[in-house]
């Protein structure tokens, strides 16, 4: 279930202009906090319809309040349509105009719009390319470098192992979220969204391994004194052949909960500062900027909808969880499944 949910997750957002049926970096003040529009088969008169479709939506005004507000207009049906031309977008360098669903006439914003009445469904899918690359790129960075330090430490011991544990003590020592803030608001504001970009991998990447190490040195403490590690080094193994061989192989069910716990850990990490302002900087979009939109309370009573990218942060969380338990359930020999 868990890799099911991260498949279809990295597809929409690789994919997402195909996915997206309206330009999601055009703005459109005419259609600021539009609300989501509900899929429906059966109309006002009760009439069934095969094909899905949505009521167009109306700006009026509020007789109470006096704001403006949206209805749905029944009397015009936008039926759904697949596989549709509509904005033009590259991905991989190709240009195309195809997308997979949308309307002929009319707009369709399943998701709503954000305040600039850009559609925030695609936004949410674009957005996913950045949070799940800055995720994937600081677990890979976590486990490669994790994984070697502990080793090491482990292996080697006396003068290599005190360094290494000292210098893991010293970066523990700091409370992991106010040191991920101070770094992230380290980076000059005069940097372009890339640079902010690279320096938030950088960041996440370097100050997450060192739980990682001292886990991995602790197995590896344990496995250098049993008897096939000895028979090896006796029969002229190397010590990259019983590292890379025989001591590394022995903790990957260990190495692949943390890797699938990273994952998680650091989308929440970049959305929690990317919603502090610290993260990721407009106009690059990831689902913590997305959150930006929602930091007034009034906003979020009045235009609920702007909450969207939680519901995708939940489930890229929850999906890793679920691959990470059925990853080491495989790659451990001495788990023990239960009925």
């Amino acid at each position: 279930m868990g890799g099911v949910i991260i498949v279809v997750l990295l597809i929409l957002s690789i994919f997402a202009p195909f996915f997206s049926p309206h330009d999601y970096l055009e703005y459109s003040p005419d259609k600021s906090y539009r609300p989501p529009q509900k899929i429906r088969f059966v109309d006002a008169q009760g009439k069934f319809h095969w094909r899905p479709f949505v009521y167009d939506m109306k700006l009026d005004i509020d007789p109470m309040t006096y704001s403006r507000i949206y209805v749905e207009d029944t009397s015009k049906i936008l039926s759904i349509r697949f596989f549709v031309r509509g904005w033009e977008y590259k991905i991989f360098g190709l240009r195309s105009n195809l997308h997979f669903f949308g309307v002929e006439e009319g707009s369709i914003h399943l998701l709503g719009t954000d305040r600039y009445g850009r559609d925030l469904l695609g936004r949410i899918l674009l957005g996913g390319r950045i949070s799940l690359t800055i995720a994937f790129f600081g677990a890979a960075v976590t486990v490669i470098l994790g994984s070697i330090m502990g080793t090491v430490s482990g292996y080697y011991g006396g003068i290599v192992d005190m360094l290494v544990q000292r210098t893991i003590e010293v970066l523990q020592s700091f409370p992991q979220l106010p040191l991920w803030m101070a770094l992230s608001a380290s980076v000059p504001r005069t940097w372009t969204s890339l640079q902010v970009f690279i320096s938030m991998m950088v960041i996440f990447s370097f100050l997450n391994w060192p739980t990682l190490a001292r886990e991995v040195r602790g197995k590896i403490l344990s496995l250098r004194e049993q008897d096939f590690i000895a028979a090896i080094k006796e029969m002229g193994g190397s010590d990259s052949r019983v590292i890379f061989r025989h001591l590394l192989p022995n903790c990957l069910s260990h190495v692949i909960v943390v890797l699938t716990i990273s994952i998680p850990e650091l989308i929440l990490m970049e959305s929690v500062l990317s919603f502090l302002g610290l993260g990721i900087q407009p106009p690059m979009v990831s689902w913590g900027v997305l959150l930006q939109g929602a930091q007034r309370i009034e906003v979020i009573g009045l235009y609920p909808w702007v909450m969207a990218p939680c519901a995708f942060i939940v489930l890229a969380v929850l999906g890793f969880n679920f691959l990470g338990d059925g990853l080491r359930d495989a790659a451990d020999p001495y788990s023990v499944k239960k009925s």
